[in-house]
């Protein structure tokens, strides 16, 4: 028989099964929709950013910035040190820094995580890019005067001539008169930019002693790379760049940052593909176990094992094709989607038109497509060993090969998964959580094979629960998924996968609370604190308002400082007070008083440094200069201050006077004072420095769970598209179960069962399929989280939580998503006319 009456068939045979292909091809829909998506989002990101950056040094030839990032800047008498190199005509000193301005009520314009900077304006003659474009008003030509960005000026309702005020780390609240109003290129995604005159720009953002960088424009008598080693051996210490290497640095910073986010949603893009491969297997499985006698028509006719198989290939080929270039399409709606929603949601992410590359079509369809036919590949293989006779006879699509070898390999791999993850969970870092992923690995595999021999004595047990209220249809509902229990366990796969990962993520986030939760108890004394915005800490200023409160004892700003040790970059704590004051720190050497120029380690630093009480130890801060600080106390490792704590004597040494905020100012107040008064002072004193927030111990321990409850709400979002696809997979199995047993059903109906004694069986076997894969999800997902979670220890997860009122929740939801996904097929098994279906041949 030719190839060609084969391709016939399968084409006919897909086309006959309209309902079949439509659910075969919502899965792989799905999963390469989520992958193209993946990719879509952050091209277009990526060609946006490429787009506004690519002018971040236009016009400039040469850049000297600081060697380091966060560094002080280029010392200003290296000004006339890269002046007087040959070839250089002009140098522009550049000085910027992060602001807040505020709109025409009085609050802060919400950038939505775009930058919100100010700088210094050049006029025309000076600049070496193109100057900016005023659509009204004029540059700033006298201190207290700014131009605003024309998105920043309408979100904010400011127009020329208005008064504001802007907020600086370091100087806190300055009153504004907006003198002009200008366009930039990509004005969108929440940016604010403030151009202040050079005076004002020097004294905000500088201390006097350092620029941010300096742009450099040659006379043309050299090339830009030939200025460039010239001034590079002018200040040896300092980073040299053409403008060219600028703008590439920057577009690598940039695309760097995306591929996290890439790397991300392309992982959850996986998962769907791996919970959609699961389905497709599963679906040509039944599809090939229900063709048998027709399969086995063919092989008697004429037809080889090879074109048998052949024609079931070919099926899975035309869904995979199909499924993928559908799902191509609905990638680009998602990441439109994706893009509205953040712009809904004021993230800050810059607009630009959607990007969809060539080798995001390609590998779209060849993830599709591979992934269908290698899912088809097994259940094809196994249809061409069945000898033509035996596949024609009734009972030969009963056939069930033995569980056995697959069970022992999956008890191996169970044993051997379980030892990995005890072993990684001793330990933490990095090495550790790869042992524990290593081992998490080999127990899904061990599920994916044992699942079939747990099935039948888990949902018997389950049967045993759930189904003895309803008598003899339960015990049918039972016997139903208990009988097949490589199809029952590829079902509840799907789910399994999906609910695994939630309650990994659950466990997390309910630790991260706990822990934060046990940090703040056990580690603060204070009973209120001050927060101000994540990348500019609390204002100067708000801790002396704070500190003049009526009650308020002492107020003690707690600095984030970055350090050399050796060769190791570390983060530690600076206070502008006594840590024993509002810390409760556990010392096992010296005292908490660190002096003027003294230092306090935790155990682990001392250990790891060999450092005791008198001991000197060297760091470099980030201008390069080493002070040497002498050790005045070893406390017990503590994740609030981090590995070491300095006086505030040495910040002018570590942190640059323009960035110079603390991240939390802790107050202590007196014995026997009102909290609500002392409140309503410390809003009153800070009210002024409007972005500054007044919280007592619980409303902090509040406003972190938040941050991590928006965390996991980005997560779970992501992973119900799993758990979406696993209940597609329930519809599927049991809509083809329904055509499997049509002459079972037929006959059950022939002897006197009700349409709704059918409709509950249907029920009653999808809610039995259900749990079991949540129960297998969950308790994989609970190990698994303990696990990881474990090797987080040192990060400062120290509390391991389990949310057990989470777990039931999905325990319970997942037998109401059973309920749900078995709606359809049994509807569709209670209109089975009993006649019709007992005269199938």
């Amino acid at each position: 028989m030719s190839s060609n009456p084969i391709t016939k068939v399968a084409l006919r045979n897909i086309a006959a099964h309209k309902v079949r292909l439509l659910l075969t091809v919502l899965s792989v829909v799905l999963g390469t929709a989520f992958v193209t998506g993946s990719f879509v989002f952050t091209d277009t990101l990526q060609r946006t950013f490429d787009d506004i950056f690519a002018d971040v040094a236009k016009g400039v030839d040469v850049r000297v910035s600081p060697e380091r990032a966060g560094a002080s800047g280029v010392p200003v008498e290296d000004l006339d040190v890269v002046t007087a190199v040959p070839g250089v005509q002009t140098v522009v000193p550049s000085f910027g820094g992060g602001v807040i301005v505020l709109d025409s009520e009085g609050a802060a314009i919400q950038t939505g995580g775009a930058p919100a900077e100010g700088h210094a304006y050049l006029p025309p003659d000076r600049m070496l890019g193109d100057p900016e474009t005023f659509v009204a008003g004029g540059p700033p030509t006298a201190d207290g005067q700014i131009a605003l960005n024309s998105s920043a000026a309408e979100r904010g309702n400011l127009a020329v001539g208005d008064t504001t005020k802007i907020l600086t780390a370091s100087h806190g609240i300055q009153p504004v008169t907006i003198s002009g109003i200008y366009d930039v290129d990509s004005d969108t995604g929440g940016y604010v930019g403030a151009l202040f005159t050079e005076e004002q720009a020097r004294t905000l953002f500088t201390d006097g002693r350092y620029v941010q960088y300096l742009d450099v424009a040659s006379d043309g008598s050299v090339s830009p790379d030939e200025l460039r080693d010239e001034i590079a051996a002018a200040v040896p210490d300092m980073k040299v760049q053409t403008g060219a290497e600028v703008t590439e640095d920057v577009k690598s910073d940039v695309e760097q940052a995306l591929s996290f986010l890439n790397y991300f949603l392309l992982a959850f893009g996986a998962i769907a593909l791996l919970v959609g491969t699961f389905i497709i297997y599963n679906t040509f499985s039944m599809i090939v176990a229900q063709r048998l006698r027709e399969l086995a028509l063919l092989r008697a006719i004429g037809a080889s094992r090879q074109q048998v198989g052949r024609s079931v290939t070919l099926e899975a080929l035309v869904v995979g094709i199909v499924g993928s270039a559908l799902g191509i399409a609905a990638g680009v709606a998602l990441a439109y989607g994706l893009r509205a929603a953040l712009g809904a949601a004021d993230i800050g992410l810059p607009a630009g038109p959607l990007q969809l590359a060539p080798r995001t079509v390609i590998i779209a369809l060849l993830v599709g497509v591979i992934v269908t036919v290698v899912s088809a590949y097994a259940p094809a293989r196994r249809a061409t060993k069945v000898p033509p006779v035996a596949a024609m006879r009734e009972e030969s699509t009963a056939t069930v090969e033995s569980l056995r070898v697959r069970t022992l390999v999956g008890a191996v791999a169970a044993v051997a998964g379980a030892v990995l993850v005890v072993v990684g969970a001793q330990g933490t870092g990095g090495g550790a959580a790869a042992t524990v992923g290593v081992g998490a690995l080999a127990l899904i595999f061990a599920v994916l094979l044992a699942a079939p021999a747990l099935s039948r004595p888990i949902v018997g047990a389950l049967g045993a629960v759930f189904a003895r209220p309803f008598g003899a249809v339960g015990r049918l509902a039972r016997t139903n998924a208990a009988r097949n229990p490589r199809r029952t366990a590829a079902t509840a796969f799907a789910l399994t996968l999906g609910l695994m990962l939630v309650s990994v993520i659950a466990v997390f986030g309910a630790s991260a609370k706990s822990s934060v939760n046990t940090l703040v108890d056990t580690g603060v004394k204070s009973e209120f604190m001050l927060m101000g915005p994540q990348m500019m800490g609390v204002p100067a200023g708000a801790e002396t308002a704070a500190a003049g409160v009526a009650g308020v004892t002492e107020a003690v700003g707690v600095y984030g400082v970055q350090a050399k040790v050796g060769d190791v970059d570390e983060f530690g704590t600076a206070l502008s007070g006594s840590a024993g004051d509002v810390l409760a720190l556990d010392m096992t050497a010296g005292s908490e008083e660190v002096g003027d120029s003294g230092m306090l380690v935790s155990t682990d630093t001392a250990d790891t440094h060999s450092l005791q009480v008198g001991s000197t130890i060297p760091l470099t801060n980030r201008d390069g200069s080493t002070i040497d600080v002498t050790v005045a106390g070893i406390y017990e490792d503590n994740q609030v201050v981090g590995p070491w704590v300095l006086s505030s004597q040495l910040l002018d040494e570590f942190v640059p006077a323009a960035s110079r905020a603390p991240m939390v100012v802790l107050l202590n107040t007196a014995d026997g004072s009102d909290p609500e008064t002392i409140r309503t002072g410390l809003e009153d004193a800070t009210k002024q420095f409007v972005v500054v927030q007044v919280l007592d111990r619980e409303q902090f321990k509040g406003q972190q769970a938040a941050q991590i409850d928006t965390l996991l709400a980005v997560l779970y979002g992501l992973l119900a598209l799993a758990v979406v696809i696993a209940i597609l997979g329930i519809v599927n199995t049991l809509a083809l179960s329904v055509v499997e047993r049509r002459r079972e059903i037929g006959m059950l109906r022939a002897v006197g069962m009700q349409r709704a004694q059918v409709r509950r069986t249907i029920y009653l076997e999808s809610l039995l399929i259900a749990v079991f894969g949540a129960v297998i999800g969950l308790v994989l997902g609970l190990v698994f989280g303990w696990g990881f979670v474990r090797t987080l220890a040192d990060q400062g997860l120290g509390e391991i939580t389990v949310p057990w009122g989470q777990v039931l929740a999905m325990l319970i939801g997942s037998g109401v998503v059973g309920v749900l996904a078995a709606l359809w097929p049994g509807v569709r098994a209670a209109k089975t006319p009993p006649l019709e279906a007992i005269a199938d041949v």
